[in-house]
């Protein structure tokens, strides 16, 4: 029998489906590399330690979620924004479990090189912008209070509306969509 070549891509989608299915504790080493029926050395070869694995696992799924939440901020439409979460999730339920049921301390430990470090920083930045950008646009300033609305309006009220359906392992209905836009229009209009 040939032998399997995996790549990075593997052990990465094979942590986020455990992520997924049992939370960020579930995904070890053996957990991820009997998933794949790849050797231990494969893993050790690509990864530094599982830490790095799930850091890489948080801030990939990090980055893909919020490429639409940034874009929609930039065009100037936050109920875009707003709405990006419940269809991202319907798109990428597995990814979306991983991501958005976990917070990414869930995912953070240990020590990271320093490029793993600094990739995370500039996601922060780049998604505080946003919010940055919405509350000045939309609130007239970005204080603590209008940053507050912005994040609320933006992120705590889509993901409210989306946990029970990613905790049920199931897309959110489109019933979600107008929730979040009815909240929406009634803190910014």
């Amino acid at each position: 029998m040939p032998k399997r070549l995996f790549e990075d891509a593997d052990f990465l989608a094979a942590a986020r489906d455990l992520a997924a299915a049992g939370g960020p504790a579930s995904v070890t080493v053996s957990s991820v590399t009997e998933r794949l029926g790849a050797p231990v050395g494969s893993f050790y070869h690509r990864f530094a330690s599982r830490d790095v694995l799930l850091a890489n696992v948080w801030l990939d799924t990090a980055l893909a979620f919020q490429t639409g939440f940034v874009a929609a901020i930039k065009a100037g439409d936050g109920l875009a924004a707003a709405l990006h979460t419940p269809i991202w999730v319907r798109s990428h339920l597995e990814e979306a479990r991983a991501f958005l049921l976990y917070h990414r301390d869930d995912f953070a430990h240990g020590n990271w090189p320093q490029d793993l470090k600094d990739r995370v920083v500039r996601q922060g930045r780049r998604v505080d912008a946003a919010y940055k950008r919405f509350a000045r646009d939309t609130f007239g300033g970005v204080g603590a209070n209008e940053l507050q609305r912005a994040r609320f309006v933006l992120a705590d009220v889509p993901k409210a509306a989306v946990g029970p359906y990613l905790r049920q392992g199931v897309a959110p209905p489109a019933i979600v969509d107008e929730m979040v836009g009815t909240t929406y229009h009634a803190i910014v209009g």
